[in-house]
């Protein structure tokens, strides 16, 4: 699977603004107000995407480095102290945390999906604000598109973050190449 390009974004958002301005042309006049709802999700999604991108990362990190070690962290229940109480021994095995659990490739990939569906809708959703913001531009003096226009301005950038985290999600799931391994010349 290839990388996302930020150029077919681009392309997707620049359509979707033309779309949306040419469809508000028709029937701006017929529509409910712009409801503002959509900004918060769109961040939360952001958040959440960022937050597992981090996590993602660290935790292949981690699944790259020495094998015993990473393996030590499937073993972490058994040994003196185990089944004791709340769980937490006091033997030696209970040491301090060996650092986050491998990550199964599988999820990986659902990871990379849904960050490539993030970030395509989230250049569909910028690209329809755009337009939203291209068509109010010439009558923000009434207060109804006034409204409209600065929700519009909010959901862009909403979506501009949204994309940006499911870039970021994108560039985590990618397992780094052996450091000892002779790099191409290009």
């Amino acid at each position: 699977m290839k990388p996302t390009r930020i150029s077919t974004l681009v392309i997707i958002a620049v359509v979707c603004a033309v779309a949306g301005w040419l469809l508000l042309r028709a029937v701006y006049a017929k529509l409910p107000p712009l409801p503002w709802t959509g900004v918060p999700a769109l961040l939360i999604a952001a958040l959440a995407e960022a937050w597992m991108g981090r996590d993602i990362k660290a935790r292949i990190a981690a699944g790259r480095g020495v094998g015993p070690r990473a393996s030590q962290g499937a073993r972490r229940g058994s040994g003196q102290g185990a089944g004791r109480g709340s769980g937490q021994g006091t033997g030696p095995s209970q040491g301090a945390r060996r650092g986050p659990k491998p990550i199964d490739p599988l999820f990986v990939s659902r990871m990379v999906a849904l960050a490539k569906a993030s970030s395509v809708a989230a250049a569909i959703i910028a690209g329809f604000a755009a337009g939203f913001d291209f068509y109010l531009a010439g009558s923000l003096s009434a207060s109804t598109p006034r409204q409209d226009a600065l929700t519009a301005v909010f959901t862009f950038v909403a979506a501009i973050l949204l994309a940006c985290a499911a870039l970021y999600l994108e560039y985590c799931c990618r397992v780094p190449g052996d450091p000892g391994e002779p790099q191409p010349d290009h």
